[in-house]
């Protein structure tokens, strides 16, 4: 079992879906992914926070196993999302983008961090990405989730990035703009051409698509009964999914594929209630039999 570093955001969102709303809950993509990985591993957290950020609000990441070393306290507000999702959940529309103190975030890689086997990087400008990476020392495993502002804004210091990582994990909307191309298959091949040694392409309620050394590994989604919210699902996948991978002896084909399922099993869980809530409450053998709901659900026996 080795520890994962992680650097992104840590906020207050706003959501509202077509069965409910909630203001101001902890969230961030480093709290979901902190969250969901601690289920398998320890986690090293980097982030910035406003003096607005109280022992209350620190008390989602208590009891679990997650060094907050790294968590910047900084005078104020701190980062700000509100948004509002239709009827289906797949497409929502941002209220507002408050960045605040996440403005003029730049990752402090504490001393007793920079050793950490396993990082991986949230969803931040492509140069802060790339100053983490040169403040590590020859980790073992990284893995990046980047999205469209970077896509377009900043394509020359995402593509330096991109040559350092093992993994990409991205949503299919990303992987089509990165890669120029339509079909899925074509641009993962095309993505990974640019660096990462594996794609991971999350499509929401339809699953995930990887690629692996003998073509592609494919999961549905979960078919579930209860969706209320599914604001960070996917740093709660990436979160599910490098965790396994760090809580694992090796790094084989197999074992990434248990990864995969491990990612949508923690995401599975998240999209339940609003913000936080679901993944507050759960519990490990809830975990593993969701995992095993996955094993039954693809499973099949041979002609």
């Amino acid at each position: 079992m080795r520890p994962i570093l992680t650097v992104g955001s840590v906020a207050f969102d706003s959501v509202k879906t077509p069965f409910g709303e909630v203001s101001r809950v902890v969230a961030g993509a480093a709290t979901y992914f902190s969250i969901a990985a601690s289920f398998f591993t320890d986690v090293r957290l980097v982030g910035v926070v406003g003096d607005d950020f109280v022992d209350e609000h620190l008390a989602v990441f208590a009891g679990r196993r997650i060094d907050l070393d790294g968590l910047q306290r900084v005078a104020g507000e701190t980062f700000r999302w509100r948004g509002e999702y239709n009827f289906d959940l797949n497409t929502r529309e941002t209220i507002y983008t408050h960045l605040n103190v996440f403005e003029d975030f730049r990752p402090q890689i504490p001393d007793s961090f920079r050793s950490s086997p396993f990082v991986f990087l949230a969803n931040i400008h492509p140069a802060l990405q790339l100053d983490v990476l040169d403040q590590v020392e020859a980790p073992e495993f990284v893995a990046l989730d980047t999205m469209n502002y970077w896509i377009e804004g900043t394509p020359y210091e995402l593509r330096r990035v991109l040559a350092r990582v093992h993994v990409l994990v991205i949503n299919d909307a990303e992987a089509r703009e990165l890669s120029g191309e339509a079909n899925l298959v074509k641009a993962a091949r095309l993505i990974q051409a640019m660096g990462p040694e594996r794609v991971v392409i999350k499509r929401g309620e339809y699953g995930v698509l990887m690629t692996r050394d003998d073509g592609f590994f494919a999961v549905p989604g979960l078919p579930l009964e209860d969706v209320y919210d599914p604001t960070g699902a996917g740093d709660t996948f990436a979160g599910g999914f490098v965790g396994y991978l760090a809580a694992a002896p090796a790094i084989t084909d197999d074992v990434v594929t248990q990864a995969i399922i491990a990612g949508s099993t923690m995401a599975s869980f998240a999209v339940e209630d609003f913000g936080l809530d679901r993944l507050m409450a759960l519990t490990e053998p809830q975990v593993k039999e969701r995992f095993r709901e996955f094993k039954r659900l693809t499973h099949f026996e041979a002609l």
